[in-house]
């Protein structure tokens, strides 16, 4: 069974950065599961915001130049570099993870098969 822990979330002003962290366990070293990161507003549906698939990664629009997604593969782990934060940010972040990247589906949050708790980001203004 593959886990999946949040963390680094929390208060940050406008302008400021936040590195958000995924540790993954309960996999075998053989498998490969793509990370990926969502965020939820309240009354919204969770929206994709990255994916990492070995060396491709994908973003949405609106974080492009501000977001980057990594991973240490030593260590498990799956990363989101937040930088430039605008109010807008402001939501409950979930990191996802799937044995099967599809290039068409990415985006949609049924694709994938592992959640973790979610962690609270909030942008001042």
């Amino acid at each position: 069974q593959v886990q999946l822990v949040e963390s680094g979330g929390g208060l940050v002003q406008a302008g400021g950065s936040l590195r958000l962290s995924c540790a993954v366990s309960g996999r075998s070293g053989s498998d490969y599961y793509p990370g990926a990161w969502f965020r939820q507003t309240p009354g919204k549906e969770r929206q994709f915001v990255a994916v990492l698939n070995d060396n491709e990664w994908y973003c949405v629009a609106s974080v492009k130049g501000r977001f980057t997604i990594s991973r240490d593969n030593l260590e498990n782990t799956v990363y989101l570099q937040m930088n430039s934060l605008k109010p807008e940010d402001t939501a409950v972040y979930y990191c996802a993870a799937t044995p099967f990247f599809s290039r068409s589906d990415y985006v949609r949050a049924t694709s994938y098969s592992y959640w973790g708790q979610g962690t609270q980001v909030t942008v001042s203004s």
